[in-house]
């Protein structure tokens, strides 16, 4: 079994083209993929469900329907069915997550006008952060244009800690890319369409903005915010318009 790489590593596609110099009190901004920077519920869940249950099929010699059944047992067990198979079957993760993302994501992607200059616009360091594959990730920035702004993609084939899989929302995961990023834990951003992982951001003490999308899985219902999430919108746009408000509850939260 090839396994995935053993720690959370930088994977710089290459340097970020930004018009702001880099400062060490600069804020980082920890990007999600799906949901967050696309709109997946769009095409690209329908195609990454039925990827999913064809390559579960096929690495363990299953019908559709017990495949699909596996599948969402994995899922909502562990949050990433590719755990369930390493653990049960001792799958070869790296295959099965190429095997798994196998569609062309570029045909399906859809999302909000001038991204790309939105992110541009944005001051600070931009690194994606999420439980997505790595090729699929760099796919989907790539149609949209936006691998330029991001210094560092961290994927789920990065995500391996002491032998095991650890995607979002393990507190181990944020407490390692705190590590990793070298920065105080109040100058990072997670920028998440799901709750249960902003709140493990929060525990470690990074900022949190949720991008609010009816489609994400276990989407909350509720017109408010919760506790731990400091802003919440349904685009990137408005963080561009109201990132100020974040320096301030930094400020009160530091007085």
């Amino acid at each position: 079994m090839a396994p995935l790489r053993r720690t959370l590593a930088l994977h710089r596609p290459h340097r970020a083209s930004s018009a702001h110099g880099v400062h060490a009190t600069d804020t980082v901004w920890l990007f999600d993929l799906d949901n967050t920077l696309h709109d997946a519920s769009h095409a690209i869940f329908g195609a990454i469900n039925n990827a999913m249950t064809l390559a579960v099929a096929s690495t363990l010699s299953l019908d559709l329907d017990a495949a699909s059944t596996l599948r969402t047992r994995y899922w909502e067990r562990y949050g990433a069915t590719v755990i369930g198979m390493v653990r049960h079957h001792q799958t070869d993760p790296q295959e099965f997550l190429r095997l798994s993302h196998d569609f062309n994501a570029a045909k399906l992607v859809r999302a909000e006008a001038g991204l790309a200059r939105k992110l541009h616009a944005l001051p600070g360091r931009k690194i994606i952060l999420t439980n997505a594959p790595a090729d699929y990730t760099r796919e989907v920035l790539k149609t949209l244009k936006l691998l330029p702004h991001f210094e560092a993609v961290y994927s789920i084939n990065d995500m391996c800690l002491q032998g095991r899989i650890r995607p979002k929302p393990s507190l181990a995961l944020m407490r390692q890319v705190l590590a990793r990023l070298k920065t105080p834990a109040h100058q990072v951003v997670l920028v998440e369409d799901t709750l249960k992982n902003l709140k493990t951001a929060r525990q470690v003490g990074m900022r949190t903005v949720h991008i609010y999308h009816p489609g994400t899985p276990f989407a909350s219902g509720r017109q408010g915010r919760s506790g731990y999430v400091d802003l919440r919108f349904n685009a990137v746009e408005s963080l561009l318009i109201r990132r100020h408000a974040l320096r301030t509850l930094n400020t009160l939260d530091r007085a």
